[in-house]
């Protein structure tokens, strides 16, 4: 009897600790078990429906009827501000015009669009070419950071060899429109300004008729192809063409953006990345492969821990509102979504304090602090501010091994005047943070 119940109590204890761990363990991954076990279908292949093929660009407005939450919730944040028309709303200008440098080549008045307006501003001139509606950009732009004005010269990127170097020699039909006017990337039309509704989900005429007529939902892909409704922007490439041909033979035509991609084709086909090599430095990202600049969030993701192993844009980001950002963010609220303390995806330690040495309310015990640091640029005159998306955690001397700017380092940010890089390193030591794979 003594024994019979020391079973059941042994069961029971057993029990107990299996729901516990499946708890601590699985239970906030649980959600996401069909996405981070899908089938991956294949980069080349296309995913639209032959409807959506034959389907064209109708606009936002006409999604508004019946995906209204949707629809209210994209047109408050900030891509359908992307490009806006100040005649219609004059308060898109956000530069001071009376700082303006006698040398620009454009007035309040020229300005037909604005491009942008959270960290710089830049502003398109009508400038018709070939007899087709097309746009120059100033020669200066606003640093919305700095509240300055700042050179601007377009030509100086990765085609500086593929256009005259005078900004009224480079169209944005070739550099910006692509990403910034929903339907011209595919269809060369200017659907709507600004990054709408199509842009990620393709032409949706058909569906418009007939709602059964499906557009595409990237929700519904497996989570390699899912990202590409955001890296189409979002990630630093070349013309797709420079695989076989030479930078010159492109001249006047060369994009920046992946011509001819919709939302469900593969982008593979379109899309050339930037070039990186590990323990290169290039103009666009450290040696590491820590980016620059902005816009280049897809580079860093696809190399991360998170992009490999299936976690998706849309997982930490709200696709229509684009919550949270880099300026207003959730805090740890977001990272814990998934993770737990002493889980098996960590952090494995049992509370906050004991895995960041740093008080709880403290700058040192946010994730992103540690595992996004600052480390690109919206322009070279501009402070760090864009945040890395490989997510692992660079050492000091990781970052003098590969030449990064100190202030990248997501320690010496925080203790630049009180500790040197060789007292950072020994401290990650003391704490037993630093392994094989950081010798």
């Amino acid at each position: 009897m003594i024994i019979k119940k020391f079973g059941i109590y042994v069961l029971l204890v057993l029990s107990v600790g299996v729901a516990y761990f499946a708890y601590v363990n699985l239970a906030k991954i649980y959600p996401y078990y069909f996405q981070l076990t899908q089938k991956h279908i294949g980069m080349s292949v296309d995913l639209q429906t032959m409807e959506q093929k034959n389907a064209d660009f109708v606009g936002a407005s006409k999604c508004h009827k019946c995906h209204e939450d949707n629809y209210e919730a994209w047109s408050h944040s900030r891509h359908p501000k992307m490009i806006q028309d100040p005649n219609k709303e004059p308060s898109a200008i956000v530069a001071d015009f009376l700082l303006l440098p006698h040398d620009a080549d454009f007035s309040r008045e020229d300005i037909v669009y604005t491009v942008g307006g959270k960290f710089k501003q830049r502003y398109m001139l009508r400038h018709d070419r070939n007899g087709s509606e097309d746009y120059v950009l100033g020669n200066y732009q606003w640093n919305v950071q700095t509240q300055r004005w700042q050179p601007f010269k377009p030509w100086k990127y990765w085609y500086r060899d593929a256009y005259p170097h005078n900004n009224a020699k480079l169209p944005t039909s070739r550099a910006c429109d692509g990403c910034h006017f929903t339907g011209f990337m595919s269809r060369e039309k200017r659907v709507d300004i600004g990054i709408g509704c199509e842009s990620c989900h393709g032409p949706a005429s058909e569906h418009i008729k007939n709602p059964d007529s499906l557009v595409y939902r990237a929700s519904t892909s497996d989570p390699v192809r899912q990202n590409e409704v955001c890296l189409q922007c979002h990630m630093r490439n070349r013309d797709k063409r420079m695989e076989d041909h030479n930078i010159s033979s492109l001249y006047e035509d060369a994009r920046d953006y992946p011509f001819g991609y919709e939302a469900g084709k593969a982008l593979s086909r379109y899309k050339m990345i930037a070039p990186f090599t590990l323990g290169h430095e290039t103009k666009e990202f450290y040696a590491n492969g820590a980016a620059k600049k902005n816009r280049t969030q897809g580079n860093e993701f696809v190399h991360s821990i998170k992009g490999r192993h299936g976690i998706t844009c849309i997982n930490c980001h709200n696709p229509h509102t684009l919550a949270p950002t880099a300026q207003n963010n959730s805090g740890n609220a977001l990272c814990m979504k998934c993770h737990s303390f002493g889980s098996i995806i960590g952090p494995h330690q049992g509370s906050l304090e004991e895995h960041t040495h740093h008080k709880v309310d403290s700058k040192g015990s946010l994730c992103v602090e540690c595992h996004m640091p600052k480390t690109g640029r919206h322009t070279g005159a501009s402070p760090l501010s864009v945040r890395s998306h490989l997510f692992g955690f660079t050492t000091p001397d990781e970052t003098l091994q590969y030449h990064l700017p100190l202030q990248t380092n997501a320690c010496y940010a925080c203790h630049e005047h009180d500790r040197d890089m060789a007292t950072l390193q020994a401290d990650l030591q003391k704490w037993g943070m630093v392994g094989w794979d950081k010798q």
